[in-house]
């Protein structure tokens, strides 16, 4: 089931990201990486579900086994650091929405849970005027992406905050013809 993250989820929302990532990225990254991505990819945002644009999928026996959302704000992607934009509205007259903090868990991918947010994403960006969806994806996630119909705009190194360095992939989906 599909539904709008409520800060009840915080704890288990962090559980799903690490856990992701520790079964997920060793499939496309070294140890390094992998545990510096554990460490500073996997803190959730809050202001998403205070925006009420951030989504869990949810089993019957109410585990997350999917998170994921998109954002109104500047802040491209968790782990970049502070800046003082990160709280700006975006137009959406002129700016492309941020899909944001995207997980599955390991044993539960390739099922269509990415794609069922990616397309909740979608409706609800689309319906409040933006013009795109933009976001920067690591490996594990950008088959998923290409899959979904984002295009490549460029490939880049992301700085983690103990100076590990990861690649990203920025990407848009266009939402107007």
């Amino acid at each position: 089931m599909l539904r709008d993250a409520v800060m009840d989820d915080v704890p288990g929302i962090a559980a799903l990201m690490r856990q992701s990532v520790l079964e997920v990225f060793p499939q496309f990254h070294d140890e390094r990486e992998t545990a510096a991505a554990a460490r500073y990819l996997t803190e959730p945002d809050t202001v998403l579900i205070e925006d009420g644009t951030y989504y869990v999928h949810e089993e019957e026996e109410g585990q997350i086994v999917a998170c994921g959302g998109w954002s109104k704000r500047d802040k491209l992607y968790t782990g970049s650091g502070a800046a003082p934009s990160d709280d700006r509205m975006l137009d959406p007259a002129t700016e492309p929405a941020r899909v944001r903090a995207m997980f599955v868990r390991g044993d539960r991918t390739r099922r269509g849970l990415g794609r069922t947010i990616l397309a909740r994403c979608e409706q609800a960006a689309r319906a409040e005027g933006f013009p795109a969806l933009v976001l920067m994806a690591t490996l594990p996630g950008a088959p998923l992406y290409r899959s979904y119909g984002f295009r490549e705009l460029s490939r880049t190194r992301v700085p983690l905050p103990n100076g590990v360095m990861l690649d990203g992939v920025s990407m848009e989906y266009p939402l107007r013809p």
